[in-house]
């Protein structure tokens, strides 16, 4: 890969991390009914796990998807039905502070997991790999591309979870923050309309 190819890479990382997602409307949401600090593991689980998702795709697994087009179809429906229990969920987040209404925030291994089921991560990552990997690539090749995508994506999303943070105390009021939990709810929802659209 070319130095030019690298910066073009690093750009396609920067925007599809940084750009409206289900990662990124749950890392909001959590960093308003958890705070920034709790929402760490969230942000480590959706980087590393989007990473490791890259990294097993390059390896071959995306070859699977390609023979039975099937699976692929399993996974995006299984992952729509997910995220639409997440928005449930975050539609009936409780008060900020009150853990016990609040309930907990998403864990590393369920952010990591959630990458698999997750529309957005699939189109990034067949995106990273079909465009910007050479056919006849070779294993460091990948890895060093996943380690860029990590490098750019904690930021990216994590200043997601950060901003949810500040907003915490504009939405001590409850009325305020059952609104903001249902628009985010909402954003969810309708991160799914690329996936019912094809």
């Amino acid at each position: 890969m070319s130095f030019d190819t690298w910066i073009a890479f690093a750009l396609f990382a920067f925007v599809s991390s940084a750009t409206p997602g289900p990662n990124n409307t749950m890392l909001l949401a959590s960093g308003v009914n958890f705070g920034w600090v709790r929402t760490i593991p969230h942000m480590l689980g959706v980087s590393l796990g989007f990473s490791a998702m890259v990294l097993v795709i390059g390896l071959g697994l995306g070859e699977v998807f390609e023979r039975v087009p099937m699976l692929y179809t399993v996974l995006r429906y299984a992952g729509g039905a997910y995220m639409l229990y997440l928005a449930w969920k975050i539609l009936n987040s409780g008060p900020v502070g009150n853990a016990e209404q609040a309930g907990r925030p998403m864990s590393f291994i369920a952010a990591a997991a959630f990458q698999w089921v997750n529309p957005k991560a699939w189109v990034m990552a067949l995106g990273a790999i079909t465009t910007f990997l050479p056919v006849d690539h070779s294993l460091w090749q990948l890895v060093l591309l996943c380690v860029v995508m990590c490098i750019i994506n904690l930021p990216s999303s994590g200043s997601w979870a950060v901003f949810g943070s500040a907003m915490r105390r504009f939405l001590q009021e409850p009325r305020f923050l059952r609104i903001f939990n249902a628009v985010a709810a909402l954003a969810l929802v309708l991160s799914l309309y690329p996936l019912l659209r094809t």
